[in-house]
């Protein structure tokens, strides 16, 4: 039986929080920002938690 991988693309994207929940970025903050606000620009840079009904999914593709 080969070993479980994990999703590479997931594991570049998500993080995990000390309690378990998983940590995602925003998105819509990589390019065309000049037409975006300050604080617009400003509150996507914070991170994000993920919902919680699809934190299933991911941990299914994060799995070690």
């Amino acid at each position: 039986m080969p070993k479980m991988k994990s999703n590479s693309a997931a594991k570049k994207r998500f993080d995990f929080t000390g309690t378990g929940k998983i940590k995602r970025k925003h998105a819509y903050k990589s390019h065309i920002l000049t037409k975006k606000t300050t604080k617009q620009k400003r509150n996507l840079s914070y991170t994000a938690m993920v919902n919680p009904v699809d934190q299933p999914k991911i941990k299914a593709l994060l799995v070690k």
